[in-house]
């Protein structure tokens, strides 16, 4: 790309993580452009979240929105200069002595996040029992893992009106109404405490102050018990194994504090990931990712990745669609009353689907159109016609008949295969 070029789409980044590198496809991805109503990348069709996009202030903003008006109000602070909440991630570091040679050099380790407990050692120990390549070390795979879910989970399409494609004023007081009852019926932040003091706390409710995210260490909460009292009494709610008195566990207010999970047990019920930051959502008896909180309630465009809040959308292939967004993947004319054929599960023109995707022909090496027969072996497709689809010696036509394929290559008998081979 040439330098003007490149001033002319710089013309247009205005959006967040404009040319950022794709981290799936490298140096394919000519670096991020976003489309102007897909959550995706014009130049290699990947999310924002698949691209090394500086976004933790816009993070901060999103999970701050998120909280405003809710019971987790201790962890947000509004800006003075704009008033907008933002999320006080607790950060953890840890500094451990090294000994070298000559002298002891000091190691430093930064999480992204933590839980905001009082003790280190929880919280450290809540670490310990997360898979390595989840745990939020900066610059580590578990800090790209942990923003990849914060996008992923928490889509800010889902909270801000804002951020959606032209909404009308019903749908976006539709939305408000939605985002506010789900707040007040769903929305939690998971708490890390020993079991013990979960014992405690379940046997005091009415002591419970949910908006105080703060925990006092309380380690010999359990000292006074026998030893076979000590004995693990306590089994994670997912897994169903038994947890250990010492070690950390979570607990989720709004399922009750008789039930615990395991650190790396903590997740959604529907992708099985992590809940960024111990965010979740309770409905029947299961914890959900925002995302998929919202899927169980409402409809979710397969073009915008947006919640439909209009009682007029279309089904198509198994997913739902706003009207105007069932659309070709490729060049964005609607697909309505047209031929269209699924590519890796998203719709595409005809006219796309021969430039870009159809399979090449090895008799006559032109696309093979998707509404005529074919036949294919391998990797390897022909025309199912007596043209193409003939033995690559002696040009006999082999539909309907014993063939014998040498890579790219039919042949209709072991003569004709040695006399082209030899």
């Amino acid at each position: 790309m040439d330098l003007e070029s490149k001033v002319k789409k710089m013309g247009l980044g205005h959006e967040q993580g404009f040319g950022a590198p794709c981290l799936k496809c490298k140096d394919k991805c000519e670096g991020f452009e976003l489309h102007f109503w897909r959550k995706i990348c014009r130049n290699c069709k990947c999310g924002q979240e698949e691209h090394d996009v500086l976004t933790s202030n816009e993070e901060d903003r999103k999970v701050g929105k998120l909280f405003e008006d809710t019971k987790y109000t201790t962890l947000i602070a509004k800006l003075k200069n704009d008033g907008i909440p933002m999320y006080k991630r607790n950060v953890m570091i840890l500094t451990n002595p090294v000994p070298a040679k000559k002298n002891i050099s000091i190691n430093t380790v930064t999480y992204e996040w933590a839980p905001p407990v009082q003790n280190q050692t929880l919280a450290r120990q809540y670490m310990q029992m997360l898979p390595k390549e989840k745990q939020p070390v900066a610059g580590s795979e578990g800090a790209q893992y942990r923003k990849k879910q914060l996008a992923k989970q928490l889509p800010a399409h889902d909270q801000d009106p804002s951020k959606c494609h032209e909404l009308s004023p019903n749908e976006v007081k539709q939305m408000e109404q939605f985002v506010k009852k789900y707040k007040t019926e769903a929305l939690g932040v998971g708490d890390v405490k020993l079991p013990g003091e979960v014992e405690t706390k379940a046997t005091d409710k009415n002591n419970v102050n949910s908006g105080d995210r703060s925990t006092s260490a309380a380690v010999g909460a359990m000292e006074d018990k026998s030893a076979d009292q000590k004995a693990s009494q306590y089994s994670c709610y997912r897994c169903k194994l038994s947890m250990k008195e010492g070690d950390p566990a979570v607990y989720a207010e709004r399922a009750g504090y008789d039930k615990l999970w395991h650190p790396a047990c903590f997740v959604c019920c529907t992708c099985s990931e992590l809940l960024v930051d111990m965010i979740y959502f309770w409905k029947n008896g299961n914890l959900y990712c925002g995302r998929h909180y919202c899927d169980s309630e409402k409809p979710r465009c397969a073009g915008c990745d947006e919640l439909i809040f209009s009682n007029e959308y279309t089904q198509a292939e198994g997913q739902n669609w706003h009207l105007k967004h069932f659309c070709c993947f490729d060049c964005d004319c609607v697909l309505a009353g047209e031929i269209y054929v699924m590519v890796n599960d998203k719709p595409v023109c005809k006219p796309c689907y021969v430039k870009n995707h159809a399979a090449i022909c090895q008799g006559c090496h032109n696309a093979i159109d998707p509404e005529v027969q074919r036949v294919t072996y391998n990797n390897f497709n022909w025309h199912a016609t007596e043209e193409c689809f003939l033995c690559s010696c002696c040009s006999k036509c082999l539909i309907g008949q014993k063939f014998m394929p040498v890579e790219g290559m039919v042949f209709c008998s072991v003569e004709c295969k040695k006399k082209m081979m030899s």
